[in-house]
């Protein structure tokens, strides 16, 4: 299974960027998919992720700034940012969880800056 992320970018504080992720074939829906997030010389970090398109979980920093959706017909996942800060600047990573055995994107960079 590949998996491809595309949308990052640019942003200024306080903006917004929408991510999106497309996996090569359709799986079971309840599979999670999501993202995380990878700051150089950091621990990678989970951001959000879905499962079955209706349960979803959030880090606590982004809860309320981000939304994740899913479209299991379009096997793609997205990821909604809103009032971006600085310190969401990373590499953010989708994700496909398949009973443990994880495939990732090659990430895409989002930077918040003026």
């Amino acid at each position: 299974i590949q998996v491809v992320e595309s949308g990052g970018g640019l942003a200024q504080p306080g903006g917004s960027l929408k991510l999106s992720c497309t996996i090569s074939r359709s799986v079971f829906s309840g599979f999670p998919m999501g993202w995380y997030r990878q700051v150089a010389g950091k621990e990678r970090e989970l951001v959000a992720v879905s499962v079955g398109g209706i349960n979803t979980k959030y880090a606590d920093s982004v809860k309320g700034r981000f939304l994740i959706d899913r479209d299991n017909a379009e096997r793609s996942v997205y990821l909604q940012m809103s009032s971006l800060k600085p310190e969401d600047t990373a590499v953010y990573y989708c994700f496909l969880d398949v009973r443990g055995v994880y495939y990732w994107g090659p990430g895409t960079q989002v930077t918040v800056s003026s």
